[in-house]
């Protein structure tokens, strides 16, 4: 059985690391003690419920004043992520113990200052994006303007706390209480970073924002295309990653600025299942042909309605093909969609299941296939 991830980020090993880089920094630490307290409770908790738990065993283990603490944490953080380094460079996640930390216990009008300048270090060993939105909230001004220095940051990683810090909607962040257009001016620095770890977490802002505001998003990449500051390539990728869920959606605007045209002029055959019964374990199979009558830019997806437990039907779309067609060109598509097992994101309901193709946008076909268990 595979190990889970609280196990693999959060164990004996590295909290025997944290804790001796610790002791090297400051040699009065208990740390027998401090490795016992925070073990003992490891087995009854989740990934989240650790962090927070090391941060508690922290509080209990280091010095009661707050800046002799931070001190001591700064101290004892190792060397720096390499800055050679352009994507998905994370660190040790033992470090989000740090930044829970500095959130819980450091989030007040006397140590503000200090608190800042720490989440500025650590971040460039681990990323600190849940910690400082503890801070925007509490300290909206003198963060946002810490964050606006850092956008210009040297360290890439500092750059990309800002996009990621301030994202509206990001995964188990806590949620902010600005003005959702405020981080724009800070966006303004990032977009033609020359790093794809921030030029992403700044599409992903996009992408959060244009949930709420789509004609804002749109606005706000014309504008970046405009100013051409950043190298065609990466505002290409900024622009279709930020633009994701709209074309989901079937955003008329979002997909043109893609390339893409809302009515494509093509012949669409009717959808083939070859496995009108499903079960769960195994996978719907399904085909499509295609023909071009003229020459199209195509974004090709399909959608599962899936069944609820109420009886009605919820729509998640999935990606099949993007391709480019001179007019009188045929494509057969085949697809496998698996229906596993104990599926983490959604529990799976035997019953009638519906399954449509979506081109540019646009729903074509749609049928019906059951799903039940195996017997």
């Amino acid at each position: 059985m595979a190990a889970l991830l609280k196990d693999v980020l959060f164990n004996a090993q590295t909290v025997s690391m944290l804790s001796a880089e610790i002791v090297a920094v400051y040699p009065a630490f208990a740390r027998k003690a401090f490795y016992a307290d925070v073990m003992v409770h490891f087995p009854e908790l989740e990934l989240k419920e650790r962090i927070t738990h090391i941060a508690v065993c922290l509080y209990r283990h280091l010095p009661c004043t707050y800046d002799t603490a931070v001190d001591i944490i700064v101290q004892a953080l190792p060397q720096e992520l390499d800055p050679a380094c352009h994507d998905d460079d994370f660190g040790s996640f033992i470090y989000a113990a740090y930044g829970e930390y500095i959130a819980r216990y450091g989030c007040t009008k006397e140590h503000v200052e200090r608190s800042l300048e720490a989440l500025c270090e650590i971040t460039k060993r681990f990323y600190m994006e849940f910690a400082i939105r503890e801070f925007v909230n509490a300290f909206t001004a003198e963060t946002l303007e810490m964050l606006y220095m850092l956008s210009t940051a040297p360290n890439y990683h500092q750059r990309r706390l800002v996009s990621e810090g301030l994202r509206p909607k990001l995964p188990w962040g806590k949620a902010l209480h600005i003005d959702y257009r405020e981080p724009l001016r800070h966006l303004d620095n990032l977009f033609n970073d020359p790093t794809r770890f921030v030029t992403r977490s700044v599409a992903n802002h996009l992408n959060d924002l244009s949930k709420m505001d789509a004609p804002l998003v749109l606005e706000t990449l014309k504008r970046w295309q405009e100013s051409q500051r950043a190298a065609p390539k990466e505002m290409a990728f900024i622009t279709r990653h930020a633009l994701r869920t709209l074309v989901k959606k079937g955003h008329g605007e979002a997909l043109q600025m893609l390339g893409y045209t809302v009515n494509p002029n093509i012949a669409v055959a009717p959808l083939q299942i070859a496995t009108k019964n499903v079960v769960i374990g195994d996978a719907l199979e399904f085909e499509v042909t295609l023909h071009a009558r003229e020459r199209v830019k195509l974004m090709i997806d399909y959608v599962i309605c899936f069944r609820t437990n109420k009886g009605t039907f919820t729509a998640k779309v999935h990606k099949l093909k993007t391709v480019a067609l001179g007019k009188g060109a045929v494509i057969r598509l085949r697809k496998k969609h698996p229906f596993r097992v104990n599926m983490t994101t959604r529990k799976l309901y035997e019953g009638e299941h519906k399954v449509a193709l979506q081109i540019n946008g646009k729903r074509y076909d749609e049928l019906s296939f059951a799903l039940r268990h195996r017997e």
